[in-house]
């Protein structure tokens, strides 16, 4: 096409397919690296053009298709749009991406970690990876990761207590969440860590309760619970990958009905939500501060760190069976 230097080609991979309907053949996979004064949106026309001319049909999801061409990253771009997100947000967990990518551009930076596409593949090609699947208290944290693990016959790893929310919605003290943090940490700290191959898929991410802790404790106290899990996470195994679910408020007033009103004692679904710091008799009072924890939540995972996990990956929990075939996708595409 004008305006565009093809500098290098990887090899062709078949790989099994990944999501989508079953029964599909076998894909063929390989990356280019491009060099070009084009725009990114621009480029994106030019791939779809190409598209069209081998005429692909897009009439299901991760469905067969004769091309599919995507923009995984471009310079150190880095745009969050509807109509475009660069990086692709999910190239990161994708072994059929990055190992053609590695081949040909492995020293390319993924701004998001902070690291190299080499990085990345390195990242999911642990014989042990921890995989964790976390989200606010009703964001189906818990399900999804559970369904995941049977999914990719992984080993699950729940929270060992829950958030320790006071009830009345008065505030814990700072030795509370000190008990909470000992407990989440000790399961994953590095001398317990088995290093048989498979994969843990947990429901927390220790670093969360930070996030969590802000709305309990004093600026003094949070400063010195960072520090206590700052020392934890020095002991303990870095997240290879992190799912976060994020739920819409409509969704999160929903499931807090559901659990506070109908059936809180005929089922653990939604269990996180059964404190009474969090369920009343109207659900909207509760869901600003688990929208503010959520966004807290988002930050802290995308802001690259040495201990943070290289692959983050949002999915949508206002559908969870949706939401659950999505996060056992990205962990499929490791393998």
């Amino acid at each position: 096409m004008p305006g565009v230097t093809v500098h290098a080609v990887s090899h062709y991979r078949e790989t099994t397919p990944v999501g989508g309907p079953p029964g599909q053949q076998l894909f063929l996979n390989g990356a280019c690296l491009i060099d070009t004064d084009l725009p990114p949106r621009t480029v994106l026309e030019i791939l779809a053009a190409v598209e069209k001319t081998l005429h692909r049909e897009r009439t299901e999801r991760w469905g067969a298709r004769t091309i599919d061409l995507d923009l995984l990253l471009y310079d150190d771009v880095v745009i969050d749009t509807p109509d475009l997100t660069i990086p692709h947000p999910r190239m990161a967990t994708r072994r059929f991406v990055l190992e053609p990518a590695a081949e040909i551009a492995g020293d390319l930076a993924f701004p998001p970690a902070a690291c190299t596409i080499r990085d990345l593949l390195d990242n999911i090609s642990a014989p042990h990876p921890l995989v964790v699947v976390v989200g606010v208290p009703g964001s189906g944290a818990s399900e999804v990761a559970s369904v995941v693990a049977d999914a990719v016959m992984g080993r699950p790893l729940h929270a060992p207590t829950a958030l320790p929310f006071a009830d009345g919605g008065s505030r814990s003290s700072l030795a509370r969440w000190r008990q909470t943090l000992a407990a989440w940490s000790a399961p994953l700290e590095r001398g317990r860590w088995s290093d048989a191959s498979g994969t843990t898929i947990a429901d927390y991410w220790c670093d969360g309760l930070v996030a969590a802790a802000a709305d309990d404790l004093d600026a003094d106290e949070l400063d010195d619970f960072r520090g206590d899990a700052d020392a934890a996470a020095t002991r303990s195994i870095t997240p290879s990958v992190a799912i976060m679910l994020v739920a819409d408020p409509a969704a999160l007033e929903e499931r807090i009905a559901f659990r506070a009103r109908r059936c809180r004692d005929h089922t653990d679904v939604f269990a996180d939500l059964a404190t009474a710091a969090l369920v009343c008799d109207r659900p909207g009072d509760r869901v600003a501060p688990l929208l503010q924890l959520q966004d807290r939540l988002l930050r802290r995972l995308r802001t690259p760190g040495v201990r943070g996990p290289k692959a983050v990956i949002t999915i949508d929990a206002s559908d969870l069976s949706q939401a659950a075939l999505e996060s056992t996708a990205a962990v499929e595409a490791m393998i």
